[in-house]
């Protein structure tokens, strides 16, 4: 009865907040692509159901684990105040066994499932986020984002380990290319929120050295960006479909950042935060409509 009132409608809502179900989203969905990507052919349906499961699961036990790391913080910034731990509509160690419950379950479904592989990749990757960044790098260094950034570029590894149970340089690639996206896209929303992160005394880049050292970064790194972006095109990973696509989705972040590089304050910073969702989601779009395409080449010309 006690379990039952707890698990009510608010509480059940408050729970699917806990676990970022956006940015989870978007994880798997660079996962799916890191599998339809592993293969020129059809990949096992139980591998790609039970690898999104497993790896959909660790995703939002690591962000439950986040708002539980970060209640204070949250609770001094305007983005994060009415979040459920921090807001005390959640108690903390109810998240931390709600965390740990699908922590658990996710790591039996990919080793038992999938592959050991896929596992120990996904477990390493939900500590690296939910410990190693929130816990350390988010609280002691401007450069957190870049060296956290690797836990949120390992989806499409995962998904490709998930389907060929192997590491594979094209699979690091797809690593890289969110790597390098990552400083960029978190950058101009810290921009916005600068004031934020200074209340809550978190060493974000814009409140240690300033907005215009912030906006020179993301400059650089986007034009680091397109360069990354155009190599699956140079090792033959894809073709002019994705080239195509990248240039044009790399121009419009380009485009993006210098807006922002030359605005006053903050302005533009929440449209290059927008448009750097907008163009992750697109360029592995244009990855996987190329590979597609290739395939029916290929199989129209042999046959």
């Amino acid at each position: 009865m006690q379990l039952a009132r707890h698990l009510n409608t608010p509480n059940i809502r408050a729970y699917y907040e806990c676990c970022k179900p956006k940015v989870v989203y978007l994880i798997l969905f660079t996962a799916f692509v890191g599998m339809l990507l592993s293969t020129p052919g059809m990949i096992p349906l139980d591998k790609l159901f039970w690898g999104l499961i497993g790896i959909g699961l660790a995703a939002a036990a690591g962000a439950a684990l986040n708002h539980v790391i970060d209640e204070e913080i949250d609770q001094r910034m305007e983005r994060t105040k009415t979040r459920p731990v921090a807001q005390g509509v959640l108690k903390p160690l109810n998240v931390i066994l709600f965390a740990a419950g699908m922590a658990a379950l996710s790591a039996l479904v990919l080793f038992v499932f999938v592959n050991t592989l896929t596992a120990l990749l996904t477990m390493a990757s939900m500590v690296g986020y939910a410990i190693i960044y929130t816990m350390f790098l988010k609280r002691s260094t401007p450069q957190n984002i870049v060296i956290g950034g690797a836990a949120g570029a390992a989806p499409p590894v995962l998904g490709w380990t998930a389907i060929t149970g192997q590491l594979h340089p094209e699979a690091l690639l797809l690593f890289l290319i969110i790597f390098v996206w990552t400083p960029p896209h978190f950058w101009a929303l810290a921009i916005k929120r600068q004031k934020d992160y200074a209340r809550a005394k978190v060493p974000m880049l814009p409140v240690t050295h300033g907005i215009a050292f912030t906006k020179l970064h993301i400059m650089l790194y986007t034009v680091l960006l397109v360069i990354v972006s155009i190599i699956p095109f140079l090792i033959f990973m894809s073709g002019t479909l994705y080239l195509v696509g990248a240039i044009g989705l790399g121009a419009g972040f380009a485009y993006y950042a210098w807006k922002l590089y030359h605005a006053a304050g903050d302005e533009y910073a929440m449209k290059t935060f927008g448009y750097s969702i907008f163009y992750l989601t697109a360029l592995f779009a244009f990855l996987l409509a190329d590979h597609y395409l290739r395939v029916i080449i290929r199989h129209t010309f042999l046959n």
